[in-house]
């Protein structure tokens, strides 16, 4: 196996080869290999800070790293934006105890922002298979019961996304069937847990959920299976409490000839804590603040101003990139394209656009220097998942980094998200391509794309089945009331 010295050295070569784009884009692509924080920030973001709830005392240290991070890169100015998450949530001491026919103790942990059972509660266990509506029905009687639902293991990005698109489904049954709790089986193996939340405005969920080890809940299964009752005894004292303030950290390299048109990259610096949150976002964080560092210290004076954004409260349904854009909403028809990184370290191929096909010309020609890379694909579809969606609602422009998944989906919100699996020279080159694609975008002669209209934006939902999906997660209320995205 390579080191990481063998790696960073194969990787410079291969930005020899790189056909000119342009002078700018090559120095600034040669400054992103040389020696820099990167790995010592991610180090400490992971390691000293660990897992970053908002409204935790480590979520407010991260804000702190932030600021010190992009200082010191530096930033022409950098604050913190704040606004409020609409509850505080921390997990207690969860419990799920098999009562009978036999008895063990079953690894789980609860899901983020399910409401607590605070005194233990014991009940049946009714199986509801993958948990359609058609299984819930073959189920019969769930009242007071706890509804045990399996999953397939993850394997790929339509897995991950198939996970949260089913819980609504899953969530509505239970509560129309009066069950007590839902049980769901890990996609992951060897006991390995992991933390999500169904909840997707930051509030509270309507029905307690727990997340039982993948050998544990199918255990459980056989049992019923062969016919017998089993009871579990349920503890999860979840501790909820008030609106809490978060922060986003704001940094800018100031535009020389067009300060007022701001490119957007952007990364979230929440996670969840029972890892220290290394691939999901952490090393995308340090990428944000290293990016700023090599444009800067290539001397390059960007023609349009750059923003370089560390959101909070992602992992709770984009609170913070929402408040962001509320905060920020006079600048949207100045906002001339987005960037955002949120995939772990696995290999770039290029981006996603959103729906936007109208842009696809313009930005081929723009990266495609990223060619020997494979890094130059785009695609044009659009989802729910990540930090680029409510500046699409508002008509902006953006692009997501498309990444094969790596160690990414195996670690995806577990306890095994940890420093350790991040491929550091990976990191590296994601670092030049996200400098090559912002610097690209802030000195286009031309902006990327116009703003799209509201009607716009609803054909573009349409063609993309993005309404499908904001239906489905329970976002589209707030879309057709005007309450999210653009109004006219």
């Amino acid at each position: 196996m390579k080191s990481v010295i063998q790696r960073c050295l194969a990787l410079a070569l291969m930005l020899c080869a790189l056909p000119a784009a342009s002078s700018d884009a090559e120095r600034v692509m040669t400054e992103t290999m040389q020696s820099s924080p990167l790995e010592e920030n991610l180090r400490r973001l992971t390691d000293e800070i660990g897992g970053r709830v908002p409204g935790t005392p480590a979520m407010e240290q991260a804000v702190r790293w932030g600021v010190e991070a992009l200082r010191a890169a530096g930033a022409d100015s950098v604050t913190t934006e704040p606004f409020q998450m609409p509850i505080s949530w921390q997990e207690g001491a969860t419990r799920v105890e098999v009562m009978a026919p036999t008895r063990f103790r079953a690894r789980a942990v609860s899901l983020a922002w399910a409401p607590p059972i605070a005194v233990a509660k014991r009940a049946r266990v009714v199986d509801v298979g993958s948990g359609r509506k058609e299984e819930f029905a073959k189920a019969g009687d769930i009242r007071g019961a706890v509804v045990l639902v399996h999953s397939e293991t993850m394997k790929t990005w339509d897995d991950l996304f198939a996970e949260y698109m089913r819980a609504p489904g899953i969530i509505r049954e239970a509560l129309a069937g009066r069950a007590a709790a839902i049980a769901f089986i890990s996609t992951r193996e060897r006991d390995l847990l992991y933390r999500h939340t169904n909840a997707m405005d930051g509030k509270l969920d309507k029905i307690p959920m727990v997340l039982l080890a993948r050998e544990d809940g199918e255990r459980i299964a056989r049992l019923l299976a062969s016919g017998q009752r089993v009871e579990v005894e349920l503890y999860v004292p979840n501790r909820v409490g008030p609106p809490v303030p978060a922060a986003n950290v704001v940094a800018e390299i100031r535009g020389s000839e067009l300060p007022d048109e701001y490119v957007i990259l952007g990364a979230h610096l929440d996670s969840w804590e029972l890892g220290t949150g290394a691939l999901d976002n952490g090393c995308n964080a340090a990428l944000v603040v290293d990016t700023l560092r090599a444009i800067q210290a290539s001397g390059i004076k960007p023609r349009r101003s750059i923003r370089f954004v560390l959101f909070s409260g992602e992992e709770e349904g984009m609170i913070g990139s929402r408040a962001y854009v509320q905060r920020h909403r006079a600048e949207m028809e100045k906002t001339v394209a987005v960037v955002i990184f949120d995939e772990g370290t696995g290999r770039v191929s290029g981006f996603s656009l959103g729906g936007r096909k109208d842009v696809a010309g313009a930005l081929a020609q723009l990266i495609a220097p990223l060619g020997p890379w494979g890094a130059n694909t785009l695609t044009t579809d659009a989802f729910v998942g990540t930090d680029n969606l409510d500046f699409l609602l508002e008509g902006v422009p953006t692009l997501v980094a498309n990444q094969e998944a790596g160690n990414y989906l195996e670690n995806y919100h577990a306890s095994s998200d940890t420093f350790d699996k991040v491929d550091l020279a990976q990191l590296k080159k994601h670092v030049a391509i996200a400098a090559q694609v912002t610097l690209g975008l802030a000195n286009a002669p031309a902006r990327l794309g116009p703003r799209q209209s509201r009607g716009e934006i609803e054909s573009l939902m349409k063609e993309t089945t993005l309404d499908q999906q904001m239906q489905t997660l329970g976002l589209w209320d707030e879309w057709q009331s005007g309450k999210r995205g653009r109004a006219h």
